[in-house]
């Protein structure tokens, strides 16, 4: 008799955007003359780069010629990819991360999701609240969490990002391993400063845990004192893996192209309390279940770093961002608190009534979709995140419908 993972059976009953997805799809069933404004998940609609265009062109042509051809490439990612990663995104901030220490990867997604799995299953997993959802998931689907009971897991450490410690939740209070942290963060769009981020290094060090840093808005930082990559931080390369991706910083969403960094010095510990390579072990695991992404879209995402792509991919994270400022400066104006949306494309807005209260006035009222801060945890309720990602007239508008639907 073939048996499930019954691990699976502990998730909550859905994904948080499968659930958004299905009402707005009954609302525009029911209302087929009314057009949606989607500012709900984080999806670009800009169109790549003229220089990433450019690049995938030349790339699929050279798959047309026999004698530019290739099959498999690198697990791991193609040299010319990667050593433009490690000199513009680390060594030109004077983070020391060579080529080597870097995954090309699909996405983010994916990466900080598998990356549990070389990790013990009694790992205690710290996760702060509100939070992306699949650091969660994926740790439920591993047996990790046991069962949820008021909207959290008995094995997870929570910890709590409220607006009085403007999102940067304080140290664990128990023992944890496995330390997930995210900046600027989603879903609320708060930053960190180097001096908040050390303290978590030193904690990750002092107690021989690991730091797994998602710095997937890095390209939306705009204030140059605060950090880019965790490894501006002092022995970060010990205890911390990061994740990154072109998604939101060129537009990638449906290229698929992102990276994670596994320093060589950051170590973990077996039963016997041995110090074991992380990057051995991420390197065995990625080359056993992952064939490498496609040579066009590497070709692509290396032109991110050519000049043209750099004012492109610049102008491109501008763009959102204005959109950013116009939904903060809005929302400030209808006397909602928030935060997020200077150094990030999310605003984390205060809703003063239930979430899904707030999600469904706004769908039926101005046909708005934003995501309801509880999906993303027990801190999140009582909160909505609007994305800044849409076209700059459709977020005016959006912005106008919200003004005329809370007015009445």
């Amino acid at each position: 008799m073939i048996k499930i993972n019954e691990n699976y059976l502990k998730l909550e009953a859905s994904y948080l955007f499968i659930d958004i997805a299905r009402r707005v799809t009954a609302f525009t069933d029911a209302h087929p003359e009314r057009e949606v404004i989607r500012l709900g998940i984080g999806d670009v609609t800009r169109p790549l780069p003229p220089a990433c265009i450019e690049a995938f062109h030349r790339g699929v042509d050279e798959m047309a010629d026999g004698a530019t051809f290739r099959g498999y490439g690198p697990e791991q990612g193609y040299a010319f990819l990667r050593e433009k990663i490690a000199e513009h995104d680390f060594k030109s901030r004077g983070a020391n991360i060579s080529a080597d220490e870097i995954f090309v990867s699909d996405g983010a997604k994916c990466d900080t999701g598998n990356i549990q799995e070389i990790f013990a299953g009694d790992t205690k997993i710290a996760v702060p609240d509100p939070v992306y959802p699949v650091y969660v998931d994926t740790n439920v689907m591993a047996g990790r969490t046991g069962t949820a009971e008021d909207g959290r897991y008995a094995g997870l450490c929570y910890l709590d990002g409220t607006m009085e410690n403007g999102f940067i939740p304080a140290l664990p209070t128990e023992p944890a391993d496995l330390i997930y942290l995210c900046y600027p963060n989603n879903p609320t769009g708060a930053t960190i400063t180097k001096d908040q981020l050390k303290v978590w290094v030193d904690y990750a060090r002092e107690n021989r845990a690991l730091i797994l840093f998602d710095a997937a808005y890095e390209a939306f930082i705009r204030d140059e004192s605060l950090p880019r990559t965790i490894y501006e931080i002092e022995g970060a390369e010990e205890v911390a893996i990061e994740f990154r991706s072109f998604s939101k910083t060129a537009g990638f969403t449906g290229t698929r192209c992102a990276f994670t960094v596994v320093p060589k010095a950051c170590v973990a510990y077996d039963s016997k309390g041995e110090k074991q390579s992380v990057h051995s072990l991420w390197n065995r695991r990625h080359g056993t279940k992952f064939n490498g992404v496609s040579y066009p879209v590497q070709k692509a995402a290396e032109a991110v770093y050519s000049e043209a792509g750099q004012q492109q991919t610049r102008a491109l994270v501008d763009y959102y961002l204005k959109n950013a400022a116009l939904i903060r400066r809005e929302i400030t104006a209808l006397g909602f608190e928030c935060v997020g949306g200077e150094n990030s494309p999310y605003i984390w807005i205060d809703g003063k009534r239930d979430s899904w209260e707030f999600f469904d006035l706004l769908l039926e009222k101005a046909g708005v979709v934003c995501t309801p801060g509880a999906g993303f945890g027990k801190c999140g309720q009582g909160y909505i995140r609007i994305s800044a990602f849409n076209d700059y007239e459709k977020v005016q508008e959006a912005m106008s419908r919200i003004r005329a639907a809370l007015a009445e």
